[in-house]
């Protein structure tokens, strides 16, 4: 069983992640406007592994004892100053997420809760794995060029992620 003061860390977290849900799910809106249905695609695999790491801490917050606490979620914004400037939104976001699940680990270790340390690993890798990715993107729009045809060349090979 974890603490109370746990319980309320984890369920920020699983909040947070719904509202990074919202966030990307606002950034598949933005590309689908432009017609970048590749990129809209990528996002849209974010959003789902946003909520299934929602899910996760769902599950275990319940397993643990915990009482779920759902709350508002605040929404993403859908207005972007380029399609180039998702991928940087997104690695500030990613990073932020990467900080919360940091100090959720260390909250876990002052209270000497192993069981919440270790499921919070799967998440540290996780994070970067995200983080690495998006790397990757702006470093082929760095190389490449923001718009014109990099971008489109861009659409065509995140729209082959499944």
């Amino acid at each position: 069983m974890i603490s109370k003061k746990m319980t309320a860390l984890l369920n920020d977290q699983l909040n947070f992640e719904m509202h990074s849900a919202y966030v990307y799910l606002g950034m598949v809106a933005y590309a689908s406007s432009l017609g970048l249905n590749g990129i809209a695609g990528w996002f849209r695999i974010q959003v789902k592994e946003e909520l299934e790491h929602a899910g996760k801490f769902f599950e275990y917050i319940q397993k643990q004892g915990g009482d779920v606490e759902l709350k508002g979620i605040e929404a993403g914004k859908v207005e972007f100053a380029s399609a180039a400037s998702l991928f940087e939104e997104s690695m500030k976001h990613e990073k932020k997420v990467t900080k919360r699940i940091l100090d959720l680990t260390d909250a876990a270790k002052k209270e000497d809760d192993y069981s919440t340390d270790s499921f919070l690993l799967w998440f540290l890798n996780e994070q970067v794995e995200e983080e690495a990715q998006i790397t990757d993107i702006l470093q082929k729009l760095a190389i490449g060029g923001k718009t014109g045809n990099s971008l489109l060349i861009l659409d065509g090979i995140l729209g082959q992620r499944k």
